[in-house]
């Protein structure tokens, strides 16, 4: 095992430093933090030369991303351009919030995504099945981005003027340390997230149960006279969630990412909407701060994951 796990370290090491480099080169070719200073009057071509001095862009490519990744290795990821604040605290400011959010819709995700999964396989062509498979598709198909403004338009604009109580749309201000509106605030953007990752879960869940259900070992079981709720969840359901397990792992990596559209919608200070406003403004050390947070979960998760697969499955070793 532990030879192992030292070859998966070793490994995603190397992978780190691939992604932080391709990173690295496409956020600097993406966007010039310089153009805002283009077309303001009173800065002359020796004040835009001086600023790109301080910012650290005067200097080639490679020797920029050499430095970086130095000061990201002693936990330094730069300052922002624009807010002048270190990235490491903006990031800490808003992971808090983003955490909170994913967390919830996440754990959401899980159980609504195994109960509907095990509901359509075990009644499988049944008017449950074809209703489960139907809200599935509808759900996979909508994009959040219309989810989430129908949402608002329903929840929060129309239970208001039909005097009902109605959910808040994120835009007024709200003290987050107050768990009520805390609450309040996340229903909707939860509800969106669920919506959307579930349609597919769901029926991902179903594919592997079903095929699981159709193996011999399944059908010995039966005709050894078990029960089906003993065929399924001891025999059947620990394979089938094998692969069910892969894709949660995988997902976990990017709750620390946060949702982008869904928090701009619903306005919810996360890591999402962090991204995509220094995105915009060409702030590439709060962009790869991000990044960098995000494809380290990535990479170390995978071999979480790995682990994961030996306590599921009792057949698969790590040597």
């Amino acid at each position: 095992m532990w030879s192992y796990l030292v070859r998966r370290f070793v490994q995603a090491i190397f992978i780190l430093f691939i992604i932080t480099m391709l990173c690295f080169v496409l956020t600097r070719l993406s966007s010039d933090p310089m153009a805002q200073y283009a077309n303001k009057p009173g800065i002359s071509a020796a004040d835009k030369e001086r600023i790109a001095q301080s910012l650290g862009l005067d200097k080639p490519m490679p020797v920029q991303y050499v430095r970086w990744l130095g000061l990201a290795l002693q936990g330094d990821l730069g300052n922002s351009f624009f807010s002048k604040q270190p990235v490491l605290d903006m990031i800490k400011q808003r992971l808090p919030m983003t955490l909170v959010l994913m967390i919830t819709a996440e754990i959401f995700i899980i159980l609504v995504s195994l109960v509907l999964g095990l509901v359509a396989a075990v009644k499988q062509y049944s008017f449950v099945d074809n209703l489960i498979t139907t809200l599935s598709f509808i759900g996979f198909s909508m994009p959040i981005f219309f989810i989430a403004l129908g949402c608002i338009m329903l929840f929060a604009v129309k239970f208001k003027q039909w005097g009902l109580p109605y959910l808040p749309t994120g835009a007024d201000i709200w003290n987050p340390k107050d768990p009520v509106e805390m609450i309040r605030h996340l229903v909707m953007p939860v509800f969106c997230l669920v919506a959307i990752q579930t349609a597919g879960y769901s029926r991902f869940l179903r594919t592997s149960i079903l095929e699981v259900l159709g193996l011999d070992y399944v059908r010995t079981a039966r005709a050894k006279g078990l029960t089906e709720r003993v065929t399924l969840y001891k025999h059947a359901f620990r394979n089938a969630i094998l692969p069910f397990v892969t894709i949660i792992g995988l997902d976990i990596p990017f709750l620390m990412g946060g949702a982008l559209v869904t928090e701009s919608v619903f306005t919810w200070p996360g890591m999402g909407r962090l991204f995509w406003e220094y995105a915009g403004r060409g702030d590439y050390p709060v962009v790869l701060g991000v990044l960098l947070l995000t494809s380290t979960g990535v990479v170390f998760f995978t071999i979480i994951v790995d682990l994961l697969y030996t306590v599921i499955d009792p057949r698969i070793r790590l040597s």
